[in-house]
């Protein structure tokens, strides 16, 4: 191991403790279980790591092999931000649709199941929930994640998902903290701005982040986003009057009074990474009062690694980084795994199966309108799927729509997606005579997410109504605009279980759930 001159062994641990990394493959390269063995104590995982459960399994195997109490930590909310399954689509509908059905019983089911699926595969810390309230509807990196635009809905849910989650052993990361449902831009691209005063801040981004400590969250996330009225020169996540003054102190003091474990966003968003870079950026959000450095969405090589851990070492030599603040930071990240071990070796993953729990939930979502009077297809569909850019929390390989679901139910469903380039370059006449042309006599059944939010395509729509009435409107975003269509279908989400409810109602095989 390299060390930099005046470096102990215990303070190039410590900076390697604080990191939760990522890495390439499908199993864990060789160097990454080097690391585990001098100090590194967690690991990230992405959809690029997981095929199935079973491999999902051995890895986690692999590396507890190197390091019986590490941390695997997963990005997964379910709905549309999935690991588990980006390849297949989530299990679970997310945040929004249980926020529609409202009903925390189901909500702490969903959250139970997904934590047992978690365990079993070896995963015992999520980057989950989310616990934005999505006061912006027009919200480009937040949307359907968030529970809802309430705050009280918001932390009510969230609670009641930490809960869930962690009954099954599994720590909950709730994020992203102070609160990100008030942007209009996404920090994976650049630094957000929260222009609103501390009494809103109060009264709407905390409630849901109160709540969660309350419930027993183990983690908190920050976030990268600038709120002047905290601290007008750092974003949250490298920002003392945000990470120690407001979420670290005791309640009697204004704060939040949360004793856990307090995790970065990934550092290699540009909401950070453009101005400070990763190493800069990494100290100072250790010595704001983080514990633990997200890092590998993007940047995953053992590189990145040692220039981060090297980083913080030379920190502390140099008097820059207290040693006693990194070693407080390492300490929680190995007390956060102790508690997993031990929440293992009590059995806290083998709760009782429900498999179905998460399509009940997604059927529960659904919103309709113009039921009465509608018939099924007796042929199969035309589907235009109006896809606007995939959130970068998303992902591009995770599929979502309408087309594999109905497929069931018509096996020769025909499908065509259509894009913002398309119409532009295309004009939207143009591009709704191709739609039409490809359905030719089909029934149409469009498909939008967040069709508010996107001009192009409420214009697209809005000509293929006129031109064919009975089109049904699937809208697979949050349901701000008018529902529209001879038939429309609100599912609060894109997740594979919210395309299998809608296809049922249009199919006319819907459930009670």
């Amino acid at each position: 191991m390299t060390t930099l001159t005046g470096a102990t062994d215990t303070l190039t641990r410590n900076a390697l403790a604080v990191l939760q990394p990522g890495f390439i493959g499908t199993t864990a390269p060789d160097w990454l279980l080097r690391r585990l063995g001098e100090g590194l104590v967690s690991v990230g995982l992405f959809g690029r790591n997981i095929t199935s459960p079973a491999q999902l399994a051995a890895l986690t195997a692999q590396l507890r092999g190197a390091h019986p109490e590490v941390l695997v930590a997963v990005d997964e909310e379910g709905g549309d931000v999935t690991r588990l399954e980006a390849r297949a689509g989530s299990s679970f509908p997310g945040n929004l649709a249980l926020g529609a059905v409202d009903d925390t019983d189901l909500t702490r089911a969903v959250a139970r199941e997904l934590g047992r699926r978690l365990a079993e595969c070896g995963v015992n810390l999520d980057w989950a929930p989310s616990a934005d309230v999505n006061s912006n509807p027009d919200n480009p990196v937040i949307g359907v994640r968030s529970f809802g635009d309430a705050p009280d809905l918001v932390a009510r849910h969230t609670a009641a998902w930490v809960e869930g989650l962690q009954s099954a052993g599994v720590a909950a990361c709730t994020k992203h903290f102070p609160g990100h449902g008030d942007t209009a831009v996404d920090s994976h691209h650049a630094l957000p701005r929260i222009d609103v005063d501390l009494a809103t801040l109060a009264e709407r981004e905390l409630v849901p982040f109160r709540a969660a400590i309350a419930a027993g969250s183990k983690c908190v996330m920050s976030a990268h986003i600038l709120l002047p009225a905290l601290d007008p020169a750092f974003p949250g996540t490298l920002s003392p009057a945000v990470l120690t003054g407001l979420l670290r102190a005791p309640e009697s003091e204004g704060g939040l009074g949360f004793q856990g474990l307090i995790v970065t966003d990934g550092m290699e968003m540009r909401a950070v990474a453009a101005t400070y870079g990763i190493e800069r950026g990494s100290v100072l959000a250790i010595a704001a009062g983080a514990d633990a450095i997200c890092v590998g969405g993007g940047l995953a090589d053992e590189d990145t690694v040692l220039r981060l851990r090297d980083a913080l070492v030379k920190a502390v030599v140099d008097g820059e980084l207290p040693e006693e603040r990194l070693a407080d930071a390492a300490d929680r990240v190995r007390a956060l795994a102790r508690w997993t071990a031990e929440a293992s070796a009590r059995g806290a993953g083998a709760v009782p199966p429900a498999p179905e729990i998460g399509l009940a939930a997604a059927r529960r979502a659904l919103r309709i309108t113009g039921a009465e009077g509608y018939t099924p297809p007796d042929e199969s569909p035309y589907v235009a799927a109006f896809a606007p850019v995939a959130n970068i929390a998303v992902g591009d390989e995770t599929p979502w729509g309408l087309a594999a679901e109905l497929e069931g139910f018509y096996p020769d469903t025909a499908t065509g997606s259509w894009s913002r380039e398309q119409a532009e370059a295309a004009g939207t006449a143009a591009l709704v005579e191709r739609v039409l042309g490809e359905a030719a006599d089909r029934r149409i059944v469009a498909v939008v997410r967040d069709v508010h939010r996107h001009p192009w395509m409420a214009d697209a729509l809005h000509a293929l109504l006129v031109a064919r009435p009975d089109t049904v409107v699937v809208e697979m975003g949050l349901p701000q605009a008018p529902p529209s269509g001879a038939l429309h279908i609100a599912t609060h989400g894109a997740a594979r279980v919210c395309g299998r409810a809608a296809a049922e109602v249009i199919a006319g095989r819907a459930t009670d759930g």
